[in-house]
């Protein structure tokens, strides 16, 4: 009687421990989750405030606005008594009615424009005809840029493993539920407030500002379309220098669009389909970058872990997505404009992508293992489970597994054959 009293003092106990910890467990995710939500209401209160002060700045315009239309009645109302009282010099009427009208705007100095940035690989000039009037044919494009070692080493060693779609099907019959994605709640577009405040004329220091641009930048403006129109590059990390470039140049004039639809030679096709391709690598690019230097960190909850790693995901598959659909139509624009499209093939930035993927896939099986050995109060069932929904997924996106997400998942699956 003793020894199973002490035994079950034990067993008391050890679940006891076990528990402890579980409890040490949750009140670290909840310590993190209250911070997020603190950082989250003072992300809201900064908006409101930002959202309140720009409430106040309409205010402020359309009471301007107001007050103007008013004085100028006012003032045509006192101009009549003053002709019928004094016979005035009608130019010199004239000329203080448009003084009083015309607001003092100091015309700009034209601007001298910085020179472009240096290409890193020049491709051979040639002559850029006129955007709407037929153009030579473009060279044949170039080859893509090799890989570093280490990536090309790892994306020709992706396989097929025949066991993660076995495995996913069983596990998913067995559980009685189809993987189906949710579908995607579609943000309402915000709809853009028409008529927020009426153009206050022709009489406005805005419109005013814009004629002294078109009349003053015309040179600055005109070297602006050479370049652009004259801009072929081999390398489409130059493509974004240069329209880093461009848009810093532009900033200068008070506004980009309305002043330069008064310069029919400016190539704004072009100038667009470079800040298409510069700002879609860039941002591919940066995904690339973050899900390729994650480290799952221990000390974060493993709810939330999961969470973050299934979120990168996300991201890599929509930017994978996003790319082979336009890549198509694309690429034809950017060969009659003379921009690198390589980047855009399944050997380009999306083998980087995808190779990221595979990363993420390793990160979040070994977090699963880490789990299933050292919590005793895990559901094992529900841990494996979701990391064979995990596994298959990146499998079908990578297109196989490389060697570590093929030695971590038959480390699950071996430790799931034990525990049945």
């Amino acid at each position: 009687m003793m020894r199973e009293g002490d035994a079950c003092v034990a067993l008391l106990r050890s679940k006891f421990h076990g528990l402890v910890e579980r409890n040490r467990t949750l009140e670290e995710e909840n310590k993190q989750l209250r911070n997020e939500v603190s950082h989250l209401k003072g992300q809201v209160s900064s908006l409101e405030g930002q959202y309140t002060d720009r409430k106040m700045m309409w205010k402020r315009l359309e009471n301007f606005a107001t007050s103007n239309n008013y004085m100028e009645k006012q003032f045509v109302h006192n101009n009549d008594d003053a002709k019928e009282a004094m016979d005035l010099n009608n130019s010199a009427s004239y000329s203080r009615q448009r003084f009083f009208r015309t607001p003092v705007v100091k015309s700009r100095a034209p601007r001298v424009p910085n020179p472009p940035p240096s290409p890193r690989c020049i491709q051979p000039i040639m002559k850029v005809k006129k955007e709407g009037s037929m153009a030579p044919p473009p060279p044949p494009p170039p080859p893509p840029p090799p890989l570093p070692s280490k990536l090309l080493k790892s994306t020709k060693s992706v396989q097929r493993v025949p066991e993660v779609v076995e495995w996913y099907r069983l596990l998913v019959k067995r559980e009685g539920k189809n993987d189906g994605r949710s579908a995607s709640t579609g943000i309402p577009v915000a709809a853009n407030s028409r008529d927020m405040i009426g153009e206050i004329e022709n009489k406005s220091a805005y419109v005013i500002a814009i004629k002294s641009d078109v009349e003053n930048q015309g040179d600055f403006i005109n070297f602006l379309a050479r370049e652009v129109q004259n801009a072929a590059y081999k390398d489409i990390a130059d493509v974004e220098e240069f329209v880093k470039w461009l848009d810093g140049e532009l900033s200068y004039l008070v506004d980009e669009r309305a002043v330069l639809k008064h310069f029919p030679n400016w190539p704004e096709k072009k100038a667009d389909a470079m800040r298409e391709a510069a700002f879609t690598y860039r941002d591919l690019k940066n995904l690339e970058t973050e899900a390729s230097s994650f480290h799952d960190d221990r000390r974060v909850a493993t709810p939330m872990a999961f969470k973050r790693m299934q979120d990168l995901q996300d991201k890599i598959e929509q930017g994978i997505h996003n790319t082979e659909k336009i890549r198509d139509i694309a690429s034809g624009r950017y060969k009659d404009f003379m921009i690198p499209w390589d980047w855009m093939l399944d050997s380009g930035i999306i083998r980087q992508l995808k190779a990221a993927s595979l990363k993420l896939a390793k990160e979040y099986m070994n977090r699963i293992m880490n789990a299933l050995k050292s919590d005793p109060f895990a559901n094992d069932e529900e841990l494996i489970l979701r990391g064979v929904r995990f596994s298959f997924r990146i499998h079908q996106v990578a297109g196989g597994f490389d060697e570590g997400c093929r030695k971590a998942f038959q480390e699950l699956k071996t430790y799931a054959s034990k525990s049945e």
